[in-house]
């Protein structure tokens, strides 16, 4: 079964718009698009982008949220790695963070393999598998202005919250942040007040 066309949002516009709102937000990006779209609207200390980590993103977003209960966390992935980490959703679902936020760019292609048709292509859709997982408050967003309705939840901490983002598949130029994890880690720990081990 193939979900039936629907309204799409410019992917690159929309993680723009979304990180301009949440500025003192901590963010973790799933491998591929979402990393570049995040890095396209502006580097920043409190970015932590993950390389080759399929499936990682939502994980490691729920760890930081557990660990860092005062700031708002928010994980921006894609659907392939999210249905890759599809597990993870009972954990978020279980551990219940109010202050982590799940953005999930649903352009039902797996885009670091060749676009080919990804689950939410043929039926799978996260919004209710994240229900099912014990996340409440998700949601589905087709338009640019979703992005403000995300961002009153990022800064309400109500979570946990997944919103997914129906994107158009297409693939803007990359926009390549530093692969260096050790670089990426201790950035990311001083932005958080941390000492380097």
């Amino acid at each position: 079964m193939t979900r039936p066309p629907e309204r799409t949002v410019e992917r690159r516009a929309f993680v723009a718009k979304l990180m301009s709102c949440i500025p003192d937000a901590l963010v973790v990006t799933g491998l591929g698009a979402p990393t570049y779209d995040v890095f396209a609207a502006g580097d920043r200390d409190r970015n932590f982008y993950l390389w080759g980590a399929m499936g990682g993103a939502t994980p490691m977003g729920l760890g930081l949220a557990l660990a860092q209960p005062s700031k708002p966390v928010v994980v921006v992935t894609g659907d392939g790695e999210q249905l890759m980490g599809l597990g993870s959703l009972a954990t978020v679902g279980a551990q219940r963070p109010p202050n982590l936020t799940i953005v999930v760019l649903d352009n039902g292609h797996y885009g670091e393999t060749g676009m080919q048709a990804s689950h939410t292509r043929r039926g799978t859709d996260l919004v209710v598998v994240a229900k099912g997982c014990g996340v409440e408050d998700a949601f589905a967003v087709d338009t640019l202005q979703g992005a403000d309705e995300i961002a009153r939840r990022v800064s309400a901490r109500r979570g946990p919250t997944l919103a997914c983002v129906r994107i158009d598949a297409n693939e803007p130029p990359r926009a390549l942040p530093s692969r260096d994890g050790v670089f990426l880690k201790d950035r990311f720990r001083a932005a958080l007040g941390l000492k380097a081990p």
